[in-house]
């Protein structure tokens, strides 16, 4: 593992850890209900970030794990290293912030995340990291504007968009679809926890077609060399 041992895994402000995301993370942007920001350093300086959150649709996602309480779930919802951190340590921070989710705060009982194939991977670093596969699904929720933007549906069905347009969902009419895939993992830290999904084999991911990096399909044996460069 090399240097890997040597990264040290702590809380960030949540200001420090935005700045690395929007600089890092291929979308270039934060989610807005990130709540605790991990940093991943070496040699003391910062490297990676790990931020979660409670999952947007809290509401739709309780019921995938088996008697799960309103907080007993975190979203680990955006995840960006540079290029400087040696193989192997992105699965590593995973697993050092789950462990000290757990010691620090142990309401939580399971940890969400998606894999975005149409822009980034199909999640080797989930998979790595001891993540079930839940779900994969072709991933509608994404478009590209004339201008070469890439901006998810829910922004012009959400929010403040739909005040603007007095209630109404817009979504502008020369914006083009991304071909991809969303996959769905689950950790559960609390052991007890039962799904109440099925775990899909990681091998439906290429059965399906789903394997991806950086939104481009994979040939057979370039999924470990891209893997470690993963975002989530």
């Amino acid at each position: 593992m090399g240097r890997a041992k040597e990264i040290i895994v702590k809380v960030i402000p949540a200001k420090v850890a935005n700045e690395f995301v929007k600089k890092h993370h291929y979308s270039g942007k934060v989610v807005p209900n990130s709540k605790l920001h991990f940093g991943a350093f070496l040699d003391d300086r910062l490297h990676g970030v790990m931020s979660y959150g409670s999952p947007f649709r809290k509401d739709k996602v309780l019921h995938l794990v088996n008697d799960t309480n309103w907080n007993g779930i975190l979203e680990l919802n955006r995840m960006a290293f540079d290029s400087f951190l040696p193989k192997n340590s992105e699965s590593r921070c995973i697993a050092i912030s789950i462990k000290l989710i757990k010691k620090n705060a142990p309401h939580i009982k399971w940890i969400l995340s998606y894999s975005d194939g149409t822009q980034c991977g199909d999640g080797t670093i989930y998979r790595a990291s001891g993540f079930y596969l839940t779900d994969i699904k072709k991933n509608k929720g994404i478009i590209q504007m004339p201008n070469g933007e890439i901006r998810a549906i829910m922004t012009f069905t959400k929010g403040s968009h739909i005040l603007k347009q007095n209630g109404k969902a817009t979504i502008p009419k020369n914006a083009k679809y991304l071909d991809g895939f969303q996959l769905r993992y689950i950790y559960l830290i609390d052991k007890n926890c039962k799904l109440n999904v099925p775990i899909l084999p990681f091998s439906k991911i290429k059965e399906l077609g789903a394997s991806m990096y950086k939104g481009k399909k994979l040939s057979e044996g370039v999924e470990s060399n891209a893997a470690f460069n993963l975002d989530g």
